[in-house]
């Protein structure tokens, strides 16, 4: 670590913040891994199955290294992910997919809207700690196969498009519920929005246009995908 992250780690609840943040993204990792490996099974082809477990694999390699900075942080990488276990699962279970394109959506679309709600805390983090996060929630290039098969379904048979921009807008709805959730539920990481006296944060109105941004970006992903947000 450097030494303006030393610093920022004498303060108990900034590093209560971290390994909260750490564990939830860490735990969203391997339940990504699950979901996706299970997602598999719906695959049309072999091309696909082998595309949906590449996705699973990198989301588990991600695992490790957050793992590891909390080891470094002097946590323990299972007590750090447990309280988030239940709310993660309960949202996957509140928006299990019921086919192979709604899979597809679930894997672009609300993975994205967790990642960006991850990504707008990690600014008001330290250095090193802001770019492991940012790593981890690296895209790894699949987000084109998503996109691919998306479209060229809707233009096979456009039907599907209304069912799956209605699908996009309750996962945007639930991922957005979720975020809400975990924060209000964790105060270290309410604390760490909220901002101190040697670090800034974010008032209501900020709060707001944070939430306007996550918004924004998934009305563009919903219209790569060549559906209506």
């Amino acid at each position: 670590m450097t030494a303006s992250t030393l610093v920022a780690f004498e303060d108990p609840q900034y590093r209560e913040a971290v390994v909260d943040l750490l564990g939830v993204i860490a735990y969203g990792e391997i339940s990504a891994f699950e979901r996706l490996a299970e997602d598999a099974k719906l695959a049309p082809t072999l091309e696909d199955k082998v595309a949906i477990v590449s996705m699973a694999t990198a989301e588990f390699a991600h695992v490790a290294r957050l793992n590891d900075r909390l080891v470094e942080l002097g946590a323990d990488p299972f007590q750090a992910m447990a309280p988030f276990q239940e709310p993660i699962d309960r949202f996957h279970e509140y928006t299990a997919p019921a086919d192979w394109y709604e899979g597809l959506i679930k894997a672009y679309v609300g993975d994205g809207l967790a990642n960006d709600f991850y990504r707008e805390i990690a600014a008001y983090l330290d250095h090193g700690t802001r770019d492991l996060i940012l790593a981890s929630l690296d895209d790894t290039g699949h987000s084109a196969f998503v996109v691919d098969r998306v479209r060229t379904a809707i233009a096979a048979d456009p039907r599907l498009g209304g069912r799956l921009a209605l699908w996009g807008r309750r996962l945007m709805g639930e991922a957005l519920t979720q975020a809400q959730r975990v924060t209000a539920d964790r105060d270290a990481l309410t604390a760490l929005l909220a901002g101190g006296v040697d670090r800034p944060g974010l008032d209501l109105a900020a709060i707001g246009r944070m939430f306007t941004r996550i918004t924004e970006r998934h009305a563009e992903r919903m219209a790569e995908l060549g559906l209506a947000s």
